[in-house]
């Protein structure tokens, strides 16, 4: 078997009025995150994570935001997409791991939801899916509750 290792990041700035989604889950929130599609830092991340392992660009040649088509778009069928995309060029993902560094809103409570969408979307299972959350101390864009980000790795193998 041949196996590939992959990671990603993302981070978008916080702005009031919009919904917040991570990991593909709506967050009871006035605020939420900027960008051109739903901003979902964690799917993009992921997505960015399993491209990488594939030898792929990043999700935003897949995905311009120059392109109207993407606008405001659930990154959950960008994730389809990113994982059709490998399929068709024979990988297929083996588990995915992420963590969202973010001093609000707590996300320890979503963390079941979050990753039963993501394994729905990815087609993994669900205990394939890593999911963890940490602050960045008060230091920073991050630490002043101003933006969230997040990392992923993901491990893809050949069929």
């Amino acid at each position: 078997m041949s196996f590939r290792i992959g990671n990603g990041y993302d981070i978008h700035r916080l702005v009031a009025g919009r919904p917040l989604v991570l990991g593909g889950v709506r967050f009871d929130t006035d605020y939420g995150l900027d960008g051109h599609s739903d901003a979902d830092c964690v799917t993009h991340a992921i997505c960015d994570a399993l491209l990488g392992a594939a030898g792929l660009p990043d999700i935003g040649h897949f995905f311009p935001t120059t392109d109207p088509a993407y606008e405001n778009i659930s990154s959950q069928l960008l994730l389809q997409q990113v994982v059709l995309e490998l399929r068709q060029r024979g990988w297929t993902p083996v588990n995915v791991d992420a963590t969202v560094v973010t001093e609000r809103p707590r996300i320890l409570p979503h963390v079941g939801d979050m990753k039963l969408v993501l394994a729905n979307s990815s087609g993994l299972p669900i205990d394939a899916i890593g999911l963890k959350a940490t602050t960045n101390e008060g230091v920073g864009e991050l630490g002043r509750g101003l933006a969230i980000a997040a990392y992923a790795v993901a491990l893809i193998e050949k069929n």
